[in-house]
């Protein structure tokens, strides 16, 4: 029983090393120039898709800080300038929802420019 294991092994390892041989022989064809150069283009194309994704992330988060700041801004002078004239509260309110939307433009803007950027560049 112990030979029958034995002899087992040995054709099990006979046909893994019949089967890796010709792809140790066929992967000793590639210059090691080649794969140091395919490695630093890899390394270049990741270090490019890094920067911008660090980039587009700064740019609209300052986008969107900016444009929180100032809608805060406008919805606080707005309730203030009720407060102080409640008959002007229609002029008011349209006042401010056009500031809003505007406002609004300018970061869907920065966000169009940074989904080109990704995609784009």
């Amino acid at each position: 029983m112990n030979r029958k294991k034995l002899f087992a092994s040995l054709l099990l390892l006979t046909l893994i090393l019949a089967v890796a041989l010709p792809t140790f022989a066929f992967a000793a064809d590639v210059a090691p120039e080649t794969i140091v150069v395919e490695a630093a283009e890899a390394e270049a194309e990741a270090s490019k898709i890094t920067s911008k994704a660090i980039g587009s992330g700064i740019a609209i988060g300052i986008a969107a800080a900016a444009g929180a700041i100032a809608m805060a801004l406008v919805t606080a002078k707005a309730a203030e300038s009720v407060a102080r004239q409640p008959e002007a509260t229609g002029n008011i309110r349209s006042t401010m929802m056009l500031g809003l939307v505007f406002i609004e433009t300018a970061i869907i803007y920065a966000l169009l420019a940074v989904i080109l950027i990704i995609f784009v560049l």
